[in-house]
């Protein structure tokens, strides 16, 4: 990426998915914001006679190797910056793991659930932490570390990032948005909720201080530069570690009061931005969470099943056809998809939790056609209209009922992630909820982390409210007398560098 023109800086967005992970060494300043993928790796969890479990390690040295690929690339690099998945953890012992963490599709928490509720019942646990009921949040999985007597020995946890973040720096840290998906920290104080801790019987000194977004934890321990070729001046930032953090960071929201968002990865994260929980029965009986974001909003959303249900379907058939995969092609399939009739394909819940595990997906449609009376899909294209269809209804239902609930106008739908790339299924969102979809970036959540570094690090002074007046009138009140770089900047720099594309209902 060469030289730096003007006040641009250069970063490293190290960002964890569930399936794969990355790194992205990022140019960002007043005028740009480029990204360069570095290194790509697969993220496969292991079946052991435990259970299911991360491969921390192996993802730790692929996190190692992309950086110094990085640096090599662009020595001026200044941060790095990680984010990953919510709610898994790894429990620790005098600086050393516990064992290997814990997948959050294993099945341990099935009686776990029913173990915590018994010391605190859901309407409780949502009126302390605002989170939704699913059975994988990191308070279930401690609930069954205690049952297994695995929190005896432990003195300390952290989630993956932030494990990640102390490997690099030697600094021990709670990034904020992550931890506001255990189901610990309180949704009004945003601080750990101790009390709720001690009814849990989690002993509440293993959790760390929280951090906020931004902060800069410290520099890469010596050894730790000396392997990767860094010089004294890289640090680690805290960014929105949740990686759902991050990427609505990029959301380009002209509006955040009248817009509403789709996180469409493995996962399809689907919301709205607010400045405050929203814990009432309602938010609860429609299964909202309140997640934090960056600069302390709240993500109002509901986790629906999202790209899994395609990429399980594709594994499946790839395994049954051997070495030929062209016959599961998604982008084939994606393309005749497109020409089938969605009123001739069957209709089921995207959220029906049989479908949480994984597996053969398309067997469980046909489970469910078969409860439901109605024709199983007759070619894997029908299979790929069903789960977009169903897909988008979910969508438009979860859209809704966040209008409802928070008693907000929503008037368009930023879909951002992979799910950008599928504009079948971008179509059928603008369809159901009938309202304009802007679709992009695509890398939203690795922008998001390099913009959230970039700020820290001082190279968006440009974007200062007044600043970019010319660019974009009337957007700051000069009578507010603020000069922080805010969300609002930040999007507006994604919108002129990766301008979304629009779906208008038919």
């Amino acid at each position: 990426m060469g030289g730096l023109p003007g006040d641009a800086v250069s970063v490293v967005a190290v960002d964890l998915g569930a399936s794969s992970g990355r790194v992205m060494l990022a140019r960002v300043g007043a005028d740009e914001l480029a990204l360069e993928e570095v290194s790509r790796f697969d993220n496969r969890p292991v079946a052991l006679p435990s259970g299911l479990h991360w491969d921390t390690l192996g993802l730790y040295r692929n996190v190692l190797d992309g950086v110094a690929s990085a640096l090599r690339s662009e020595p001026a690099v200044r941060s790095v910056g990680i984010d990953g998945w919510a709610v898994d953890y790894a429990l620790l012992r005098a600086g050393r793991l516990i064992g290997a963490p814990f997948h959050y599709r294993d099945q341990r928490t099935a009686d776990a659930v029913d173990a915590a509720h018994e010391l605190v019942p859901f309407a409780e646990l949502f009126a302390a932490n605002g989170l939704q009921h699913l059975p994988f949040t990191t308070a279930y999985q401690l609930t069954a570390d205690r049952l297994e007597g695995a929190l005896a020995g432990a003195d300390g946890l952290l989630l993956l990032p932030d494990l990640f973040a102390w490997w690099l720096t030697g600094v021990r840290a709670a990034e904020r948005t992550n931890a506001s998906t255990t189901g610990l920290l309180g949704a009004r104080s945003r601080e750990w909720d101790t009390d709720l801790a001690a009814r849990l019987d989690v002993p509440a000194g293993l959790l760390p201080p929280p951090v906020d977004p931004g902060t800069v934890l410290g520099p890469l321990r010596p050894e730790v530069a000396a392997e990767l070729g860094a010089g004294n001046g890289v640090t680690v930032v805290a960014v929105g570690s949740h990686d759902t953090a991050s990427a609505v960071v990029a959301v380009p929201m002209r509006d955040p009061a009248r817009a509403a968002y789709i996180s469409s990865g493995t996962w399809s994260l689907v919301g709205v931005e607010l400045e405050a929980p929203v814990l009432t029965d309602e938010a609860r009986e429609a299964g909202f969470t309140n997640e934090l974001g960056v600069d302390g909003r709240v993500r109002f959303l509901h986790n629906v099943m999202g790209l899994w249900l395609l990429s399980e379907s594709v594994r499946t058939w790839r395994a049954a056809d051997g070495d030929d995969d062209s016959a599961s092609d998604l982008p084939r399939l994606l393309a005749e998809a497109e020409l089938i009739d969605g009123d001739g394909v069957p209709a089921f819940d995207a959220d029906d939790p049989r479908f949480l595990p994984g597996g053969d997906v398309p067997a469980l449609i046909d489970a469910v056609c078969r409860e439901t009376g109605q024709e199983t899909p007759r070619s894997r294209a029908e299979y790929v209209r069903a789960i977009c269809e169903a897909l988008a209804t979910a969508y438009a239902r979860v859209i809704a009922d966040a209008a409802r609930v928070t008693g907000r106008a929503v008037e368009v739908v930023h879909v951002v992630g992979g799910g950008v790339r599928n504009a079948l299924l971008c179509r059928l969102t603008a369809e159901r909820t009938g309202l304009p979809v802007l679709a992009g970036p695509v890398e939203a959540t690795a922008l998001g982390n390099a913009l959230v570094q970039a700020r820290a690090l001082g190279a968006l002074e440009a974007l200062r409210p007044g600043a970019l007046e010319a660019l974009r009138p009337g957007s700051h009140d000069a009578s507010s007398g603020t000069t922080r770089v805010s969300l609002e900047d930040l999007r507006a720099l994604v919108a002129r560098t990766h301008p979304p594309r629009t779906y208008l209902p038919t």
